[in-house]
């Protein structure tokens, strides 16, 4: 139980850092930087593998790449979606 809750505060540090790097995370809320950085991270391990450091299971580098390409792509097309340029 309290690997799940340490998966869950890890994720939404990953995503809060992904949105601050990429300048778009000011609107997310924390349940959405816990998904970004949980999906981020399986993107980013099934991408480039689970080198380096880690913490909770997660590879810190690689999750915060996958957080932040996922990051990027999602608010490219939000900004589609609603007609404006990211």
């Amino acid at each position: 139980m309290l690997h799940w809750l340490w998966v869950l505060i890890v994720g939404g540090i990953i995503g809060l850092i992904a949105g601050a790097i990429t300048h778009k995370g000011g609107s997310m809320n924390w349940i959405l930087n816990i998904i970004a950085g949980l999906v981020g991270s399986s993107i980013g391990e099934g991408l480039l593998g689970a080198w380096g450091p880690q913490l909770a299971g997660m590879a810190i580098i690689p999750s915060l790449l996958g957080a932040i390409i996922l990051v990027i792509i999602v608010s490219w097309v939000l900004s589609m979606i609603h007609g404006k340029e990211a």
